[in-house]
């Protein structure tokens, strides 16, 4: 996959089309300690387009207006942190939205594996390296090993989503999913509100 790296924001009059697939670069897994470094999008063209942050430099104007943009479905694999992510460094909800572990999780119902590297291994038959999961993103110089990872979380989404839309068709679970990833931001919003390990529907 071709990147393109851009510094804070997306390029003036980039249009990536009416599905984009996202994904998110972070110094750990706690969103009010670990900042959002890298933003990755792909219109599924073979381009990956990512937006590099440097800390508290968050304008990202052109970023926001897409992830906004309710003609525009932002597709994820595990949305929930993606987007408590967005709504915490960038003040941006993001709508619509499809993610791929929600969609697995309602159809591979046969597994408790639903990582991206599973569900891409199982469905497309790739396989996914992992090495640089664990890097420092915040680094001002990012490694041609590091974007090439980046760029491989955002490249095989728009292929699993056609995948998981005929098994969720298959199983009559399609408005159940759209259910789940309508709720999305409100989920993410729970988490940043100290919820997170909370199930609000339990008795």
């Amino acid at each position: 996959m071709k990147i393109k790296l851009h510094q804070g924001d997306l390029p003036d009059g980039l249009d990536l089309g009416p599905l984009v697939a996202i994904d998110t670069e972070t110094l750990g897994l706690n969103p009010f300690r670990d900042r959002l470094c890298l933003a990755q999008l792909s219109s599924g063209d073979g381009v990956c387009h990512a937006v590099q942050f440097a800390a508290n430099e968050f304008a990202a104007p052109n970023l926001k207006r897409l992830l906004a943009d309710p003609k525009v479905t932002k597709l994820f694999h595990f949305a929930r942190f993606d987007v408590a992510m967005f709504r915490r460094y960038l003040n941006v909800d993001c709508a619509p939205i499809y993610c791929t572990k929600i969609a697995s999780k309602l159809v591979r119902t046969y597994t408790d594996r639903h990582g991206l590297k599973d569900l891409v291994r199982e469905l497309l038959g790739i396989e996914l390296s992992k090495e640089q999961q664990s890097s420092d993103w915040g680094a001002k110089v990012l490694s041609e090993k590091q974007l090439a990872y980046a760029a491989a979380d955002v490249a095989h989404l728009h292929a699993l989503k056609t995948q998981l839309d005929a098994m969720l068709a298959r199983e009559g679970r399609t408005e159940l999913a759209k259910a789940c990833f309508d709720f999305l931001p409100a989920r993410a919003n729970l988490d940043l509100a100290g919820w997170e390990e909370v199930d609000i529907f339990a008795h």
